[in-house]
């Protein structure tokens, strides 16, 4: 732990000069008397600091010694501020360490690099949370992350859809995607039971009720590849949902408002006929879950999208217009 400060304080003065014992202190959460016990330990150790004294006084290096780290280039050094980030950094306790690598590395580039590398994250910042979305409560994910790390099982409560149910796992990765957690992992097992679980499954973080980590190390699958897993589950996710077809008729402002409901919707759409009918409305084939969910998603973009097929769809959307109409005293019955 010490040796981790110190390296840090020697990190500090090189990328930001002169500073007081003050602010040095701050910096590393500690006291003034530990910061002078750590310069002392500098100081032994051959690194050339020196005290100034007076009212802009301060410790400092001393001027043209540093660190060197060679192999970066300025484009390198950017990606790897742009790559920290801050709140998924902080979910999975590695906050501090991106914090003291970014240090570590702004101390290590030539000066004329540094501007360079702190504009990254002064004027790029990637907030993974969808729009109208909290980040969802995940208290066991340090637990989780820290199994994945290791490489070692962990045991699950975990509430799914239709039960709550308790499982002993074997962690291969993490994914964040819009804000959301998602851990991978197969279900241990022995025998048969290991056979017939023997897919890697996908769990949302925040529906894991408990969490303990295990010593039972986890035998990953030679040719596994995360990125790899996660596209062909997303795949396989929207082959399973989405079971029918509609085709709507659409104003650009309902092109706008089909696209907002999904990517496989905005799919759909930007494989749509570019040629427009003579109303200016557009024909499109979008995928649906079912007549009952396309519904509600339909509903809202009338009168800008109006359903052709299928006639389950279309009758279900009048008879929930007629229902709302009613529901406001106003007759809508159709005409004879």
């Amino acid at each position: 732990m010490r040796a981790s400060r110190l390296l840090s304080l020697q990190m500090l003065l090189e990328t930001r000069g002169r500073m007081s014992a003050q602010a040095l202190a701050e910096a590393l959460e500690v006291s003034v008397r530990t910061l002078y016990r750590d310069v002392d330990q500098l100081s032994a150790a051959g690194v050339p600091i020196y005290a100034e004294r007076g009212r802009h006084g301060g410790f400092a290096l001393l001027p043209g010694w540093k660190t060197t780290l060679t192999g970066l280039t300025p484009g390198e050094a950017q990606a790897v501020f742009l790559s920290g980030l801050p709140g998924p950094a902080r979910d999975l306790g590695l906050g501090s360490d991106v914090q003291g690598a970014q240090l570590k590395l702004l101390a290590a580039l030539p000066a004329a690099w540094r501007d360079d590398a702190q504009r990254v994250s002064a004027r790029l910042h990637l907030d993974p949370v969808d729009w109208y979305r909290d980040t969802e409560p995940t208290p066991h994910l340090a637990t989780v992350a820290a199994a994945v790390w290791s490489g070692h099982q962990v045991r699950l409560r975990y509430e799914s859809w239709t039960d709550t149910v308790e499982r002993t796992v074997s962690p291969l990765g993490l994914v964040l995607k819009a804000g959301v957690w998602y851990l991978v992992a197969l279900a241990a097992g022995t025998g048969a039971e290991a056979k017939a679980k023997a897919a890697p499954r996908t769990y949302r973080v925040a529906s894991i009720r408990a969490a303990t980590a295990l010593p039972t190390p986890v035998r990953r699958p030679a040719r596994f590849d995360l990125p790899q897993y996660w596209a062909a589950s997303i795949a396989r996710f929207e082959a399973e949902i989405f079971t029918a077809e509609a085709v709507v008729l659409a104003t650009p402002a309902g092109l706008k408002g089909l696209r907002a409901l999904g990517s496989a919707v905005a799919r759909a759409v930007a494989a749509a006929p570019a040629s427009r009918r003579p109303d200016g409305r557009v024909a499109v084939r979008m995928p649906i879950e079912s007549v009952e969910h396309a519904c509600g998603q339909l509903l809202r973009l009338s009168p800008q999208v109006e359903v052709q097929r299928p006639a389950a769809l279309r009758r279900a959307l009048v008879q929930r217009l007629q229902a709302t109409a009613q529901l406001y005293g106003l007759n809508v019955l159709p005409k004879r």
